[in-house]
């Protein structure tokens, strides 16, 4: 009797398609890759796990992360658990936090904490600073491949994209202005150009901005340990991360919590300002103090203390300016504790010479209010005295902390305050005791 059972064309689709994913990975992935999402994960759906695990670490982190999610509950705790961590991580980059936060639900506590573990990275490091969600490309692929898929991902902010080999490992770039010009058939790869400077996910801030300075850089890859692409540090985000510290600068040089907002409650500013008003309270008695030492020259020339909040406060503005242009040197990496030397001389001939212009009209002032030649000398010598050693304060304090380890944002403007107060005090004070005879 003959047989007329015929196969079913749906068993001999599954079957081919597993031989190939199972034979031919690498081609299967580019295959993949120029499909929709929808209709591949609908296909691979049908498959066991182990017949896509071969396939998948050829598959970009974004392709792939598009795919994991269309798939069955069963597939993605699978596919999430026995992927290799690094490559898991890539994927999951790619995602917005929400998406991410239900992957990783399915799967077992140890699983998730060691996901959860190696997607935490050091405050200020590439890794917190980088943008997952970032496209790279293999160099085999068209120009006119390249545009569909950035105009489906309506990707805006990039001015270059990388490329990677049949690894995952970052290999080149290419700028979008040569993809703008160039044939739609023309490949990536005769684009390319090679990668200026890359990244590992624990560098620091420092190294970051040097690069992008030294390189003139409009964004820079992070690499995991086997080089491949974890994400791009783009130029506008670093300086808005730099604009976010000095801001937060700001509020600690006056005493302030950089956790403090506008509205936040009176108790939790109080618990936050007080400390720093205490601390203030004791300088302002050590200035007091110095001001005792010359209570009899006080006693006798009472003109004297009306014009002491005049030397005073002009070096504690002057010196409040260097501060601020030094802070802002070292929050933009402009400058280092190396170039000390040339901030301070610097600070110090512009405190000099506002000193000498600022002596003048306050000399004219004074004598026009006391027809008194001696007590012109006498603060005009002074404010020039305390407005150099205000200029001198205000740039080394702050890299003193810096070389100290310690932050010059929470204390640089109180240690400021207390030395141009007493070195303005005391010059004022004591240069008119030296030349009392003239008064």
């Amino acid at each position: 009797m003959e047989n007329n059972h015929q196969p079913d064309p749906a068993t001999v689709d599954e079957a081919l398609t597993r031989k190939f994913l199972l034979d031919y990975p690498r081609e299967a992935a580019l295959k993949i890759e120029a499909m929709d999402a929808q209709t591949v994960a609908d296909i691979l759906a049908r498959q066991p796990v182990y017949v896509l695990l071969p396939a998948w670490k050829y598959l970009l982190s974004s392709a792939a992360a598009d795919i994991l999610v269309l798939l069955p509950r069963e597939h993605i705790a699978r596919l999430l658990a026995e992927l290799p961590p690094q490559e898991t991580v890539r994927m999951l980059g790619q995602l917005e936090e929400e998406q991410r936060q239900q992957l990783l639900e399915v799967l077992d506590a140890p699983v998730r904490d060691e996901l959860a573990t190696l997607m935490t990275y050091p405050e200020d490091s590439a890794g917190r600073l980088m943008d997952t969600r970032t496209l790279a490309f293999h160099g085999e692929m068209t120009v006119a491949e390249t545009l569909k898929i950035l105009r489906k991902t309506k990707l805006k902010t990039a001015r270059g994209l990388f490329l990677v080999d049949a690894e995952g490992r970052l290999s080149a770039k290419v700028h979008l202005q040569d993809i703008a010009t160039s044939e739609p058939q023309t490949t990536l790869a005769k684009l390319a150009q090679p990668v200026t400077a890359a990244v590992p996910s624990s560098a620091g801030r420092d190294e970051i901005s040097e690069l992008f300075d030294k390189y003139q850089l409009f964004d820079l890859p992070v690499l995991d340990i086997d080089q491949r692409l974890l994400g791009i540090i783009n130029h506008a985000s670093l300086v808005q991360v730099s604009q976010e510290d000095m801001s937060s600068d700001v509020l600690a040089m006056v005493g302030a919590s950089r956790q403090e907002r506008a509205l936040s409650s009176p108790l939790f500013a109080v618990q936050k300002r007080m400390p720093w008003l205490q601390i203030n309270l004791i300088t302002a008695f050590l200035a007091a103090s110095v001001v005792g030492i010359f209570e009899n020259t006080i006693a006798s020339f009472t003109a004297l203390a009306v014009l002491l909040p005049v030397v005073a406060g002009q070096s504690g503005n002057a010196g409040a300016q260097a501060l601020a242009v030094t802070m802002r040197g070292l929050a933009l990496r402009e400058i280092t504790i190396r170039h000390w030397f040339r901030v301070m001389f610097k600070e110090m001939r512009v405190g000099l010479m506002n000193g000498l212009a600022i002596a003048v009209t306050c000399g004219i002032g004074v004598f026009l209010w006391s027809q008194s030649l001696g007590l012109v000398l006498i603060i005009c010598l002074a404010m020039v005295v305390a407005m150099v050693t205000a200029g001198f304060a205000g740039a080394v304090v702050p890299i003193i902390l810096v070389r100290m380890g310690q932050d010059p944002a929470q204390a640089a403007s109180i240690i400021l305050t207390t030395v141009t107060d007493i070195v303005g005090f005391f010059a004022f004070l004591g240069i008119a005791t030296l030349l009392s005879g003239m008064l």
